[in-house]
């Protein structure tokens, strides 16, 4: 969502719209012997201390700002009194390491670091701390939050419970949307159930590579990623976090994450006084309108020109909401 350079009036509208309410700070935490840089968005007005959101990443090597896909939730929690803290992931933007040698398990501590490096922090509510995260953080919230409790809140959008079986999900989900027939899905399912047997055998990249042929995406490193984790699974963690309030947000059009099992085992393992549930039907997995994703054209000028707009309707507002009613952030309406 950066600024496109456009002459005349198309400029000045497109510099506006990614103008955010919000005062960025450029900040520095070192954690494991490694230096993470990120941005702490404070509202753009007050000393607080204010409310404070950290920010979990899904997969993929990703920046403090998402490719500033962040800003607009920065700037709606900023509207209800809240900042937002936000790494960038080891190896990526300045920040050092390889987010590819991370188990699920260094993902949780690194996050606590960000919280208590944030406790310190002057115009900071170490109070009133909560965590946000998207898809594979759905395995590091919970464990953190079972780590620390005196966390305030947790939002968990688009979370899958248990790695394989999400992974099962998104194969089939994937190949049916394709139109694949009978035998091309046997086909997957076998070279799915050959990858299980290797990892289970902590057989080497080399090994995989021989056995299945073509890797895809799959390089050395990721491999590796995988072995750390394929066996993870939320559940206990979910137990051990059970009087944490959460709000749990859903999409209709998730083809990664199996939504239906997620909350069922959310509602099963929380207490309902502690859960909120949110769905939006029309939105993908990311929770950006299904309609504008599935459109190349039209999530590019929505990104360009109106990038608020990328999420499904009422998603921004609503996770406010859900933060003022939880606790409010100083200054917040």
């Amino acid at each position: 969502m950066g600024v496109l350079l456009v002459s005349g009036g198309l400029g000045g509208i497109v510099v506006w719209q990614n103008t955010y309410a919000l005062r960025e700070e450029r900040v520095v935490l070192w954690h494991d012997g490694h230096r993470l840089e990120g941005v702490l968005a404070l509202p753009p007005a007050g000393d607080g201390p204010f409310g404070l959101v950290v920010f979990v990443h899904g997969d993929g090597p990703v920046d403090a700002t998402h490719d500033t896909f962040y800003r607009p939730l920065w700037e709606s929690f900023a509207r209800a009194g809240y900042a937002s803290l936000s790494f960038s992931k080891p190896g990526v933007a300045g920040s050092e390491g390889d987010w590819l040698e991370q188990s699920m398990d260094d993902r949780a501590a690194e996050t606590l670091a960000a919280v208590a490096w944030a406790r310190s922090r002057p115009g900071i509510d170490g109070r009133r701390i909560g965590l946000w995260g998207a898809s594979q953080a759905g395995w590091v919230l919970p464990k953190a939050a079972a780590k620390d409790r005196r966390l305030q809140f947790v939002i968990a959008v688009s979370p899958a419970v248990n790695w394989l079986r999400q992974g099962r999900y998104n194969l089939l989900t994937e190949l049916r949307r394709e139109g694949a027939d009978r035998r091309r899905i046997d086909k997957a399912l076998r070279r799915r159930e050959t990858t299980l047997r290797l990892l289970r055998q902590q057989a080497s990249y080399e090994t995989y590579r021989a056995a299945v042929g073509d890797t895809g995406d799959v390089t050395p490193g990721r491999w590796r990623f995988i072995a750390k984790n394929y066996t993870a699974d939320a559940a206990a963690d979910l137990r051990a976090m059970r009087n944490t309030p959460v709000l749990l947000v859903l999409a209709g059009h998730d083809v990664n994450v199996d939504v239906t099992e997620t909350e069922a085992v959310y509602r099963e393992i929380l207490p309902a006084s502690t859960l909120t549930v949110e769905h939006y039907p029309d939105a993908t997995h990311s929770l950006v309108d299904h309609n504008t994703e599935r459109s190349p054209w039209r999530l590019t000028a929505t990104a360009v020109f109106a990038p608020r707009k990328l999420y499904a309707a009422g998603f921004l507002d609503s996770q406010a909401r859900f933060l003022r009613r939880t606790g409010p952030g100083e200054g917040a309406p």
